[in-house]
């Protein structure tokens, strides 16, 4: 997609502020994404949660075909399925209410496409290729969860993701993104109140050098 593509002009018209919550399955990471957005509004901010994948067309097909099914697609169709997804999800919900001033808070982005299709040994460079037209957060905030730990939680759903190298190679991905400085940290360690003053600290610190 070129720098001409609808997309890539409304990212340089994006007014709000675009933050993302990423984590493992099981790291607590939609209850602290939904937290977050209570938050933010209690102190006046005109924060909206979303998530991927969507509860569009194609997010419903993903949901029904790749996610908690034995008969998974492949990772590189996966990828592609994701990319559309998040194109719709960029066109219609992020840039309009990022136009629209808002404060954009979504449960999963971009990252998780480069950490579990990543895991399954597809190469990154592939999958950010296919993302290219992503727009770029803000924010984007990583809660870090020992995988031995979310595997406990993901056994008690019966998730398909529940095994231990799985988990551990989706981390290290993940880190891979810390480390390059498009990721931060948030130690996912304790309790549900402990990492949302984590999480909160850290946002509230970005906004206001905002």
């Amino acid at each position: 997609m070129d720098n001409g593509s609808v997309l890539g002009k409304r990212r340089m018209a994006k007014k709000g502020v675009f933050i993302c919550i990423e984590g493992l399955d099981g790291s607590g990471k939609t209850s602290q994404t939904k937290l977050l957005v209570r938050h933010l509004r209690r102190n006046g901010c005109d924060a909206v949660y979303t998530a991927e994948p969507t509860k569009g067309r194609i997010g419903r097909f993903i949901r029904r075909h790749c996610l908690n099914s034995e008969k998974r697609c492949s990772s590189m169709v996966e990828t592609l399925l994701f990319a559309a997804d998040r194109v719709e999800h960029i066109k219609t919900e992020i840039v309009p209410m990022l136009q629209a001033g808002r404060t954009v808070v979504s449960d999963r982005y971009v990252y998780s496409s480069y950490a579990y299709q990543g895991a399954t040994g597809l190469d990154l460079e592939w999958i950010e290729r296919a993302n290219q037209f992503a727009v770029r957060p803000d924010l984007a905030l990583f809660i870090d969860v020992k995988p031995e730990l979310v595997l406990k939680r993901l056994k008690a759903k019966k998730s398909v993701m529940e095994n231990l190298e799985t988990q551990r190679k989706v981390r290290q991905v993940y880190q891979t993104y810390v480390e390059r400085g498009d990721l931060c940290r948030i130690d996912g360690g304790g309790s549900l109140a402990e990492v949302h003053g984590r999480l909160v600290k850290t946002i509230d610190d970005f906004l206001t050098k905002k």
